[in-house]
């Protein structure tokens, strides 16, 4: 049974998150990149991650674990271009995280050890005698590699734009890469519910 109500906020911090840690900050930096230069673009990121930190404590509502991760990352790999002195060092950092994730998805794919199986019990309540059907199985093992190739994909694009120059880099890190997230996202999801569906006895439920 899938919860409902688990599922949209799920979907909807994931998206704040997006733009929290992702797509607000390239934005700054290719803004300033174009206008103030790079130094001031690295400062802005720094101001706009404590910022939304800032925000969150003093609200209501918990400050997110993966946020809190997301942000920290987001200032280390600021301070280290900051000390050096270039905006490379903060771009390569995440077209590295990809490789890295395109790995571990492909990888466990490859060795008939899908880690989709395990991500997905996060979202949906599956019983335990699916997670044994050599269809579903199977249907794990495609969305895996689907997601694995999208993180190659996204590596590919990265380095591309890089080539183009840093400022094009940020605007592809920001817009095109997270664009290609969300699609991920769909297209896996899309998938994986297809796939489900033509297991026999097995039915799909909101709670």
């Amino acid at each position: 049974m899938i919860d409902r109500a688990f599922l949209r906020s799920s979907t909807l911090r994931a998206g704040r998150l997006l733009l929290e840690a992702v797509v607000v900050p390239a934005l700054i930096l290719y803004a300033a990149m174009a206008t103030v230069g790079q130094f001031w673009g690295l400062i802005g990121v720094l101001a706009w991650s404590a910022l939304v930190v800032g925000v969150r404590s003093r609200s209501r509502e918990s400050v997110p674990r993966t946020l809190l991760m997301a942000v920290l990352m987001l200032v280390g790999r600021t301070t280290v271009s900051l000390a050096l002195s270039s905006v490379y060092v903060y771009l390569l950092q995440p077209i590295a995280g990809s490789l890295f994730m395109a790995l571990i998805f492909l990888g466990s794919a490859a060795v008939g050890r899908p880690i989709t199986k395990h991500l997905a019990r996060d979202f949906v309540a599956l019983p335990q005698t699916l997670m044994h059907d050599r269809r579903a199985h199977r249907m794990f093992t495609q969305v895996c590699v689907l997601w694995g190739l999208s993180r190659l994909i996204d590596v590919g694009m990265s380095l591309g734009f890089l080539h183009l120059g840093a400022q094009s880099a940020v605007l592809s890190r920001g817009v095109f890469s997270s664009s290609l997230t969300v699609l991920s996202v769909l297209v896996c999801a899309a998938w994986g519910w297809s796939r489900l569906r033509r297991v026999p006895g097995f039915t799909v439920a909101f709670a």
